[in-house]
């Protein structure tokens, strides 16, 4: 996950605290497909985990 997070160059530290916050809170198992706004190439991550 870390050499993921620095091949997308992209904060390891805040991309794992960002995953924290926010994984707990999503209904996955209702709509496992909510997982790739996580991914380290997501817009949103790049956005937020820079």
């Amino acid at each position: 996950m870390i050499e993921t997070c620095k091949a997308n160059k992209i904060d390891a530290y805040k991309y794992l605290i960002y995953l924290f916050e926010h994984l707990p809170t999503l209904p996955l198992i209702h709509d496992p497909k909510l997982i790739d706004g996580y991914l380290p190439w997501s817009a949103d991550i790049q956005n937020n985990c820079k």
